[in-house]
């Protein structure tokens, strides 16, 4: 089990969870402050599910965060550590878009007797105050981050070697890993608040929509397995599911926006799920690249570097017991000794 064992390690995993510990207790008061305050006949109306579901959504995002952060230090992945802090700051827009929506949720409610009074009131101040604490999290993450760039950099540059082209190979790999780590929870945060709020549960299309996250999951998890093992044909049929997947978000956009007798069931969460999929669309778009990217990768020698291995650092080996030196896959023999490979390669100052 993974530990951290450095002072920029321990830092990046303590501001992150101070940051989620205030974040989650302040989300939870709000949460329970609104659904104690609820009347009779508030069960009916769609503030009274939509609020719930952000603040749960918002809870499982910090929540989710933390497991990553361990994800990123346990793998030394500088891509999903840089990623993490885009992540945060889209902890952050998304607390300025639940606070208008529960400001104007609580008003809607109270205008037809359906909430206690005095709510708002109650839970503006630490509905402000999530913003802030994230927004100073989000500047302490990124300069740690600068930090652990440097610290994760040499433990790299060690694992792949001196050249330049596979280290290139090698940060493709950890962004396209990261992406689908990131992609995973941007998609189902769409999915549950379509689900709970706009999708009536006599429809087909909501066991459609049901049904999709298990897919997703398998999705997801077959891609990371098909780039491992470069495996082409099973890429190109992930790749083929990235696009239908566009194509479905592409879809929910416009009809989102689009006049008819459905709109009006948007108007609840039309901007939270506004957000949502417009960063999902974004970041399939990436993830597309990437994979592409990847696939023309391989069998150029970069599968042995990532089948299964973690990247460790001199104190893990220590610790482990395993101070051998790995190959060196690019010359037949060992890193150092000139066993296979005679004179080794020129160290290059990337």
């Amino acid at each position: 089990m993974y530990k951290p064992n450095s002072t920029w390690t321990w830092a990046f995993v303590g501001v992150s969870v101070v940051q989620a510990a205030i974040a989650l207790g302040f989300e939870a008061f709000c949460f329970a402050e609104f659904q104690t305050n609820l009347r009779n006949g508030a069960g009916t109306e769609n503030e009274s599910k939509t609020i719930p579901t952000f603040l749960a959504l918002y809870i499982f995002g910090f929540l989710y965060q933390l497991l990553l952060v361990y994800d990123a230090l346990r793998l030394k992945n500088t891509i999903q550590i840089i990623g993490l802090c885009i992540y945060n700051v889209g902890l952050l827009v998304y607390a300025a878009v639940q606070m208008d929506q529960i400001q104007e949720a609580v008003t809607n409610l109270e205008r037809e007797n359906k909430i206690g009074p005095g709510v708002w009131s109650a839970e503006r101040p630490f509905l402000i105050a999530i913003p802030c604490i994230i927004g100073l999290g989000t500047v302490l993450l990124t300069v740690i981050a600068w930090k652990l760039y440097d610290e994760f950099a040499w433990t790299i540059y060690k694992h792949i070697s001196a050249d330049l082209r596979m280290k290139r190979r090698y940060l493709t790999f950890q962004i396209y890993i990261a992406l689908l780590k990131f992609d995973f929870f941007f998609f189902l945060g769409f999915t549950i608040q379509f689900v709970v709020v706009v999708v009536d549960t006599t429809n087909v299309e909501f066991y459609l929509t049901i049904a999709a996250i298990p897919v997703n999951i398998i999705i997801l998890i077959l891609a990371g397995l098909f780039t491992r093992r470069e495996n082409r044909l099973g890429m190109l049929s992930i790749i083929t599911l990235y696009f239908a997947g566009l194509a479905y978000f592409l879809f929910k956009l416009v009809r989102m926006y689009q006049a008819g007798p459905r709109r009006e069931t948007y108007d609840p969460v039309r901007r939270p799920l506004t957000t949502f999929a417009v960063i999902t669309v974004i970041l399939l778009i990436l993830t597309i690249v990437n994979a592409c990217m990847c696939m023309a990768n391989f069998g150029k020698g970069l599968k042995p570097h990532i089948a299964g291995r973690k990247v460790e650092s001199e104190e893990e080996k220590l610790a482990n017991g395993n101070m051998t030196e790995m190959p060196n896959y690019n010359y037949g023999g060992y890193a150092g000794n000139g066993v296979g490979g005679g004179m080794g390669s020129r160290m290059t100052i990337d």
